[in-house]
């Protein structure tokens, strides 16, 4: 059950890709729009927890854990869009799985058989290549110590979720203190640049460069969003990253870490799909035999890695 939620969480995570990518394209502010979504989080989260009558315990607290890191990885990976290559940056942010089943052996002893080792490197070999762009050079790594950095943060925090699950931490709690924690910290930056409004850079950025190049604004720029719209629209994308944390930590609950994260690392090739089929851009070669490589991997996982 654990690849099927898995699939889920991608699928989850790849729709909020989407809105990211869509959101790219309008002059707002970053750091409001993901409070919103974090918000959003913490309210379906609360909500559930009250209904179910959760239990509260220490354990929950992971869930802090779990919003700093996710916080300093989105910060962390948009620092490195700014300053380097966008393309070295998003490939660094696909390897976090890489660094999950390391640090899982070495923490919980999650050994991986042969085949399940297979199908991950094959997953993880598809993403690279969706990730990859043929302007990559070794001369040019600006960013790539942010991007270092977003990956080990990204790895951190599906640590943190596995960690959450073996100590038994209730989910929803545990998603109100990832969320209300992760809310916390993009609201004070949100407030930081309401305090610096003639800089117009923190404010106003692209958020999902990771995923696609995007068409490029005209000469006539439209109007700036207002933050309260930003606040808003970024509550609607919570509702499916709020979705597809549930459904990974749910995941980690059932299966290995590694396997698990280098799964739902494919939630990519339905960023990739949408750009194809409704932004009109073609694959490149790379992009279509990473797609191809990554369903063989997930076909792979579900022949030998249950």
């Amino acid at each position: 059950m654990w690849l099927t939620y898995s699939i889920l969480a991608a699928i989850g995570f790849g729709l909020r890709g989407i809105l990211y990518h869509w959101t790219s394209q309008k002059p707002l502010s970053r750091n409001a729009l993901l409070c919103g979504t974090f918000t959003m989080g913490a309210v379906i989260n609360l909500a559930l927890a009250l209904l179910t009558d959760a239990e509260w315990t220490a354990a929950c607290l992971i869930g802090i854990q779990m919003g700093l890191f996710s916080f300093g990885a989105n910060a962390s990976m948009f620092k490195g869009f700014a300053v380097g290559k966008a393309s070295l940056v998003a490939i660094l942010t696909a390897l976090p799985s890489v660094v999950v089943v390391a640090v899982a052996y070495l923490l919980w002893d999650e050994r991986l058989y042969a085949m399940q080792l297979v199908s991950f490197l094959v997953i993880v070999g598809g993403v690279l290549l969706v990730r990859y762009s043929n302007d990559l050079s070794l001369r040019n790594l600006q960013g790539a110590q942010w991007g270092l950095l977003a990956m080990l943060l990204f790895a951190g925090n599906d640590l943190s979720g596995k960690w959450s699950t073996i100590m038994e931490a209730s989910l929803y709690p545990t998603m109100v203190m990832m969320f209300t924690s992760g809310a916390a910290c993009f609201g004070l930056w949100w407030l930081k640049d309401l305090r610096m409004p003639a800089s117009g850079v923190a404010g106003t950025v692209v958020i999902a460069a990771v995923e696609t190049s995007g068409p490029k604004g005209d000469a006539a720029s439209p109007a700036r969003w207002s933050d309260k719209r930003a606040f808003f629209v970024g509550m609607a994308i919570g509702i499916t990253n709020t979705v597809g944390m549930m459904l990974i930590i749910t995941a980690f609950d059932l299966g290995k870490a590694g396997l698990v994260s280098a799964v739902v690392a494919a939630n990519v090739l339905l960023m990739l799909l949408y750009t194809r089929f409704v932004v009109k851009e073609k694959f490149k070669s790379t992009e279509l035999a990473g797609i191809v490589l990554a369903f063989a991997g997930l076909v792979l996982m579900r022949l030998f890695g249950e």
